[in-house]
């Protein structure tokens, strides 16, 4: 059975309003990701978080409406993920394609594996033609801040001399397509990637993108200076 990343807590202290609407949150998550949005019912995510069909209307609305508060909360989560692991970029390097190697597999596992991001994907694949509407705070908190915050990173780089970069937007996009793209592959096939794998995708990714926009030096820049023998 495929399941959200929502939590819920089982703490007994909890407030009775908090601890109801977060098991709602979660089961709704729960019946959204088995189900999709237009087979999942009100009464199946009441009974899924042990409330009344009536509570569920009470706390967060209509099925429209819990589903953009689930949406808005897992991408918020996702996103607080992804910056986390952003303020380790290497933006003063010593080593550039040792260090950002290190942080690329750290970005594989902690954003891109991320069980909140791959929930969001599979929705935006499966619901995301049939109700657009829906998809506005991913759209904002997802690909519309995680890519230029990636590119003012890149951007900082080149300022500094290690890349040499046009576009900082393009840039970013290129890096995240092939540093992502094998994992992703795994994970629609349902194939868990073994650690291993995840070094290599890193170090091949990162080997690429440097290939491509690491600042090589000026012919004869740094050599001795030739002389005729008399």
């Amino acid at each position: 059975m495929k399941t959200s990343p929502a939590a819920v807590s089982s703490e007994t202290e909890s407030p009775p309003a908090t601890s109801k609407r977060q098991a709602i949150l979660t089961a709704a998550a729960d019946v959204f990701a088995e189900d999709g949005f237009a087979a999942a019912s009100i009464d199946a995510i009441a009974a899924r978080a042990g409330v009344s069909r009536q509570t569920v209307y009470n706390q967060l609305g209509d099925k429209d409406n819990l589903f953009k508060v689930v949406v808005a909360e897992i991408t918020e989560k996702s996103s607080a993920d992804f910056f986390r692991v952003l303020d380790t970029f290497p933006v003063a390097p010593i080593d550039l394609e040792t260090e950002l190697t290190e942080f690329s597999a750290r970005l594989l596992r902690k954003a891109v594996c991320d069980p909140n991001g791959r929930w969001l994907r599979k929705l935006v694949e499966t619901e995301g033609g049939r109700f657009p509407e829906l998809f506005e705070t991913w759209k904002e908190y997802g690909p519309g801040k995680k890519y230029p915050a990636i590119a003012a990173r890149l951007a900082q780089l080149a300022l500094a001399g290690h890349l040499d970069i046009e576009d900082p937007a393009l840039a970013a996009r290129q890096y995240m397509a092939l540093l992502a793209t094998d994992l992703r592959i795994n994970q629609q096939i349902g194939r868990q990637t073994p650690e291993e794998e995840v070094d290599r995708m890193a170090r091949e990714a990162t080997k690429t993108f440097l290939r491509a926009f690491a600042k090589r030096q000026a012919p004869g820049v740094g050599s001795a200076p030739v002389t005729n023998a008399e």
